[in-house]
């Protein structure tokens, strides 16, 4: 059997046994059933339009800062993302205007345009404040330009930088302050609380307190936590009228800060006896700060003192040493001398005796013959180079002075060797003086006539 589809322009004919002519049917059509097909590829490139704002990853940011940080230091980082294409994706990020309590935020936090880096510009104190709000704006660079906005929180986070401040007892600069506990008070009576705050938060203001040292530590204790202070035993009439107690209030920081209170306590039972024995703190303190006064001003006394007279005994043996070098190579004639205001020569002056002297000394002679010339008086009168006309007297019995022959160059020497021995009595009458009024002073009067 042979046979063809249907609906086609063909049939088949049978012409003879198991033979089959194909012959058409009707008129073909070339562009006809079935039909014939190709295919092209076409390439389009969509020009973009900046129709996407830029979006945030988050809906809101918050980050946190230690207090007392370093300017400059970087917070954390905000990040966007744009849909668009080349520069309509390109995000620039911006600081919003704003105010944190009244200043600008621009003073707090800064923004990086290009990375959205936000750092801080100022060292955050805790105290002062402890977070803040502002608001981020995304925006890309299409033509005209897309954005968004997002609110930032910086959280700042407590550092143990205070030390814990007494409230109570009120430490004062001049008058004392105590509390009175009745000679009759029982075991666990309270004698006051110090009371004490600590302006940081958490641990960093968990205070505890405890008694540094004590008159009698045996009779008062501290509370750990509340800062009560109680006594542990019965009072008695052979405990001390003034008990002073140091406590120390410490927070629970890492490292912890401190604060040490002082309180004054009268064992006492009536006011006068509280009174007189608590009048000596005030004026032991002002005595000991007189004291140390007086004692650094006497020490730069004795100092500035003691150099003096070094420098005077150098200045001597140099002036020695300087007129015996003069007198050994003087080639002047040997001639009569007489110094100006020491006496008149004619006894028509205004001194009362006539003291005359002379200086005979010969070429290249090392060695001189002084004549001293005077009245029957045992009083030497010298005037003083440095002033118009006031003389001293000095009384002397026996004096190398007295010596005819003696040489000019011990005469000098004694003269200098009474200079400085008239300063050194004058300096330990001083420090005599000083010995009367503060008996510490001993010490410098033994070392001073050691030097």
């Amino acid at each position: 059997m042979c046979f063809i589809n249907e609906n086609i322009p063909f049939q088949l004919k049978s012409t003879s046994n198991n033979f089959y002519s194909l012959v058409t049917d009707s008129d073909l059509d070339r562009e006809g059933v079935p039909s014939l097909s190709s295919s092209v590829t076409l390439t389009l490139q969509i020009s973009d339009v900046n129709d996407n704002a830029p979006l945030f990853e988050r809906s809101s940011y918050e980050a946190y800062i230690v207090e007392n940080n370093t300017p400059g230091l970087s917070i954390f980082t905000v990040k966007a993302r744009d849909d668009d294409w080349n520069q309509n994706a390109r995000v620039s990020y911006i600081l919003e205007d704003s105010s944190v309590n009244g200043v600008p935020v621009s003073s707090y936090v800064s923004v990086s345009a290009d990375s959205g880096v936000i750092h801080a510009v100022r060292s955050f104190d805790y105290e002062q404040i402890k977070d803040f709000h502002f608001r981020v704006k995304a925006q890309d660079g299409g033509s005209p330009p897309l954005s968004s906005n997002v609110t930032v929180k910086i959280v700042i986070q407590d550092q143990n930088d205070n030390p814990p401040q007494v409230l109570y007892p009120v430490q004062t600069g001049g008058s004392v302050v105590a509390e009175m506990v009745p000679r009759a008070a029982d075991v666990g009576y309270l004698v006051t609380k110090v009371v004490a705050v600590d302006v940081d938060s958490g641990q960093n203001a968990w205070l505890s307190y405890k008694l540094q040292k004590a008159t009698d530590r045996a009779l008062f204790e501290v509370g750990l936590q509340n800062g009560e202070i109680r006594t542990i035993r019965q009072v008695n009439d052979k405990d001390a009228v003034k008990q002073r107690l140091t406590v120390i209030v410490e927070d629970n920081g890492q490292p912890s800060r401190s604060a040490a209170v002082i309180v004054n306590v009268a064992v006492a039972d009536s006011f006068p006896e509280v009174l007189s024995e608590f009048t000596d703190f005030t004026h032991d303190k002002e005595y000991n700060d007189n004291l140390t006064f007086y004692l650094v001003l006497a020490l730069a006394v004795v100092s500035f003192l003691f150099i003096t007279c070094v420098v005077v005994i150098i200045s001597v043996k140099i002036y020695r040493w300087r007129q015996s070098r003069t007198l050994y190579h003087s080639n002047l004639p040997v001639i009569p001398y007489y110094p100006p205001r020491y006496s008149d020569t004619l006894g028509t002056g205004t001194l009362q005796h006539v003291y005359n002297y002379e200086v005979c000394r010969t070429t290249d002679s090392r060695k001189s013959d002084c004549k001293f010339g005077r009245a029957g008086s045992q009083n030497v009168l010298i005037m003083d180079p440095s002033s118009t006309g006031t003389m001293q007297r000095i009384q002397s019995e026996k004096s190398i002075l007295d010596e005819p022959d003696s040489p000019l160059e011990v005469r000098l020497h004694y003269l200098s060797v009474l200079s400085v021995n008239h300063t050194l009595h004058t300096v330990l009458g001083i420090f005599s003086t000083l010995e009367s009024v503060f008996p510490t002073m001993s010490f410098f009067l033994v070392t001073f006539p050691i030097l």
